[in-house]
């Protein structure tokens, strides 16, 4: 092994020459030459150039910015607790299967999609899935999208057509868009062709109303038998998630016995307005969000998750 004489010594750390530029790099990333003064690497390599100290300041203050956008969204829509922000998605995908009690006969054997009400995950959050498309409120697109909140609509022919145009901007913001058949049916009532009507058809409408073929389908009423999943999978749907909570303007309601919010759970609201209700969807939200915020969960996106 060399001794280190005293010309190494004299070396700066920061000056430690390498013909890595990994290493370079490093030496960057480590404060070296800081202000913008140059680094010079071995090997002949052009001079790397090191970020000034106020690249870190402006990295923070875009941070800064953008908490207060949140919280001054969330003022302007009337939320008592700012959203709280939801973790990355998982690297890898959680195993979805089917709860106990929603089987039917063969469903594993035949490769059923799996119907479940909650994702398996510890992080605390909470996935929110709006039905059918009656209520077309550019409200509601408006607080979605300025509170940066993520959600999944299925979708029923008979009421999206009589404004493609509004889910189309809601695609456009990244929500997914999927099946909830052409006319929601009670689909048990239908023969086996006479359901793959419905769901396959719908499958159609949105690939070629939005572009892409949905994965994802929710029977109308959360109604379903072998049919219905032997259908859905011929149509291509690999997932068929129903939900724990439903949301409304003025109450919750619940699958469970205890009545709470669970990691993981599935929330369902409809595309509704006063002529249903006794509020509006920016109602509805605000109470589904005052709850979720306050009780520590984050809205995640359930695509994320499957």
């Amino acid at each position: 092994m060399r001794e280190v004489g005293q010309n190494d010594k004299k070396q700066p750390r920061c000056g430690v020459r390498t013909g890595l530029a990994v290493l370079a790099l490093a030496t960057i990333a480590s404060g070296c030459g800081q202000g913008g003064t140059k680094v010079e690497p071995a090997g002949g390599q052009q001079p790397l150039q090191a970020p000034p100290a106020r690249a870190l300041d402006s990295y923070a203050d875009k941070l800064r910015a953008a908490h207060a956008a949140r919280v001054a969204a969330a003022k302007r829509w009337g939320l008592k607790r700012v959203p709280l922000t939801a973790p990355s998605p998982p690297g890898k995908k959680p195993r979805i299967t089917t709860r106990d009690g929603f089987e039917v006969d063969g469903h594993r054997r035949l490769g059923l999609p799996p119907v479940f009400t909650t994702v398996p995950t510890k992080e605390k959050v909470v996935f929110l899935t709006i039905d059918d498309g009656e209520e077309k409120d550019p409200a509601f697109l408006r607080m979605m999208s300025d509170l940066r909140i993520p959600y999944s609509a299925f979708l029923s022919d008979y009421l999206v057509k009589e404004d493609y145009g509004y889910f189309a901007r809601m695609r456009d913001q990244g929500v997914g868009l999927h099946n909830h058949t052409l006319h929601h049916p009670y689909l048990p009532g239908l023969s086996g062709a006479g359901q793959r009507r419905e769901i396959c058809g719908m499958q159609k409408v949105i690939e070629k109303r939005y572009g892409t073929r949905p994965a994802l389908f929710r029977p109308p009423y959360g109604n379903y038998d072998g049919d219905t999943l032997r259908a859905a999978k011929s149509c291509g749907i690999t997932h068929v998630p129903l939900w724990n909570e439903e949301v409304f303007v003025d109450r919750w309601e619940y699958r469970e016995w205890d009545r709470s919010l669970h990691p993981g759970d599935i929330v369902l609201t409809h595309f509704r307005g006063r002529g249903d209700w006794k509020g509006t969807m920016p109602d509805m939200v605000r109470r589904f969000l005052d709850k979720v915020t306050a009780e520590g969960y984050a809205v995640a996106r359930l695509e994320d998750y499957l």
